[in-house]
Formats: structure tokens, sequence, C-alpha cells
């Protein structure tokens, strides 16, 4: 005879069986909730890692850097006959006083680097970029002005405008060696020059030398000026004083054209010629019935001979219905 369970016993089996699912529910629920916040994580991670994340574009985000000057807009920033007026005229080429009173060398290192400088018309060191450069005669006294825009990087450029700066002190007062082993004294003050470009420093270098076997002495205005990104060069004088308003005017009026040059929008694009082959994007667009550059339209061939025989047109829309 099966003894039943008493009521208590049934009692404790039921409260057991309730605990454990009550357990085995929140472990589940706490597996998921752990599969769920890591799926979570793991997601984040992996849309921080994309490319195209928007967290990764923030953060390869970076301000774009000004265009490089270009050779067109360098000759367009370059001074004219205009500028100067008389008696500054187109330059006939290199003075004589050029190799025979610049090409020296000095014992001073700073000092025979100015001389390298001034005889190369490289103040700011060697152009890494576009260049152009305009020379001009001055008809009345023999002298020459040889003025250059040229592309140049913002921090070599201040670099270089402080150690001309230190040329009045370093090199004042120096020996050079001409080529032919003349001797020649030099001299080196400071110029000022206008508040034009963003930097700026002025030089005058006077030299006393030989020429042709007589004594002579070469006084040049050196300038030296940056606008943003570009640098503007300038040399100016002869065996005669140079005008230090001649050297004024041509860093005023050079420094404004050169931001405006790079200012200036690019030129619209032009109307295409015909027979220029279009974009795809200029293709798609309907064509207007009539364009005022163009002539009319020529019938194509199957036209041309539709319009001599128009019963034949009526031939193949017949043929076309059967």
């Amino acid at each position: 005879m099966t003894r039943r369970p008493s009521p208590r016993a049934v009692r404790l089996l039921a409260s057991t069986l309730g605990t454990v699912t009550l357990l085995a529910t929140a472990a589940c629920m706490n597996d998921g909730a752990g599969s769920t916040r890591d799926t979570s994580e793991r997601r984040q991670a992996r849309s921080a890692a994309s490319p195209t994340s928007p967290a990764a574009q923030r953060a390869s985000a970076s301000p774009s850097a000004p265009a490089a000057l270009t050779d067109d807009q360098a000759r367009g920033a370059l001074l004219t006959n205009d500028d100067l007026g008389a008696p500054w005229g187109p330059t006939e080429g290199a003075a004589l006083w050029r190799d025979a009173l610049l090409k020296a060398t000095a014992d001073n290192a700073d000092c025979g680097r100015l001389l390298d400088a001034v005889y190369t018309e490289e103040l700011l060191g060697e152009p890494s970029g576009a260049r152009a450069v305009a020379g001009f005669d001055d008809y009345d006294e023999g002298g020459q002005l040889r003025y250059q825009v040229h592309a140049a990087h913002h921090a070599d450029v201040d670099k270089r405008l402080a150690w001309l700066r230190t040329m009045p002190q370093k090199c004042a007062r120096f020996t050079a060696v001409g080529p032919g082993g003349a001797r020649q004294e030099v001299h080196v003050t400071e110029v000022g020059l206008p508040k034009a470009g963003d930097a700026r420093q002025g030089l005058r270098l006077s030299t006393r030398g030989e020429l042709d076997g007589a004594p002579a002495t070469l006084t040049l205005d050196l300038a030296a000026v940056r606008v943003g990104d570009d640098a503007i060069v300038l040399t100016n004088g002869g065996l005669t004083e140079p005008r230090t308003e001649d050297t004024v005017r041509a860093i005023q009026v050079g420094a404004d054209r050169l931001k405006q040059t790079r200012n200036d929008p690019a030129a619209p694009p032009q109307t295409p010629v015909e027979g220029q082959s279009q974009s795809p994007a200029q293709s798609s667009s309907p064509a207007p019935s009539q364009s005022p550059t163009r002539g009319p339209v020529r019938p194509q061939p199957q036209d041309r001979e539709r319009a001599q025989d128009p019963d034949q047109g009526d031939q193949e829309q017949d043929e076309d219905l059967y």
C-alpha cells in the first residue's frame, strides 16, 4: 500500500522548487544583461575604430592648409614699369658691378653668408616652390632694381628674417675679398620699411672695392617681406646711393598686390568650345532649343532621305502596323 506524503512535505518541496526556479531565472537574466552590455561595448569599440564613424571623422578632421602659390599667381604679383615710373624701365641685363663687387668672400661666416645671399638674390633662402622675378634699370643713375615673389614656409621665413635683423650688429663693418683677390670694405646698416605684409626686414649694404681697375662703391637697399606663406625679396641700388623712396614704394605696392592676388577667387569656367568634350553632368542636361554660340543643327542622313521621299516615311509606318 502506497503512502501519501504529508501536507508539510508537499509544501517544503514546492518551496524548494520555487527557490530553484527563481535562482535559475535570475542567473539567466544576469547572463542576458551581461551579454547585452558586452555586445554594446564591443559595438561602441568597433564604431570608434571604424574610419567612417563620426568619432573617427572628428579625430581626423584638421584645418585645411592654404593652397601653395602658383606660377601664375607669382607672375601676377610682380611689379610693373607703371608701378615705379620714370626713370625706371625694363632691365637690359645684369650690371657690370654685380660680379666685380658682390662675388666676394669673408672670414666671418655670417658676413660671408650675407654676401652670398645678396649675390644669389636669396635673402630668404632658396625658394622651394613657385617663383617669379622682374628686373628694372634706372636710366638716369645706372642703378638696378630686382624684385621677386616666391612661395615660402612661414616658420622658415621668420627664422631667416630674425637672422637678417642681427646683421647690422654682427656685420656692421667687415673686410671681404673679391674674385681677383682685391680687398673690399663692407658696411651694413638697417633700413626702415613700411608696415607691409606680416613681417619684414630692410638692410643697406655698401661695399668699396675696384671696378675695372678704378675705386668704386656699390650701395644696395635690401628688403625681405613675408606675406602670409609667401615672400618678397628686393634689391635696389648701384654705384650711386639708391633712392630709398623707390624701395619703400616697391614694397608697399608689391605686398598689397601679392595679398590681393592670393585672395582673388579662381576664374569661372569658360563656355565649352564646339567640339570640346563635355563632362557627364553637362551631357546629361537637356540642350536648349537654340544656342547663340552654335549654328543650326544639321539633319541626320536618315532624316534627309525622309525629307526627299515623304512616301517612304508613310511606308515604314504601314510596315510597323503589321
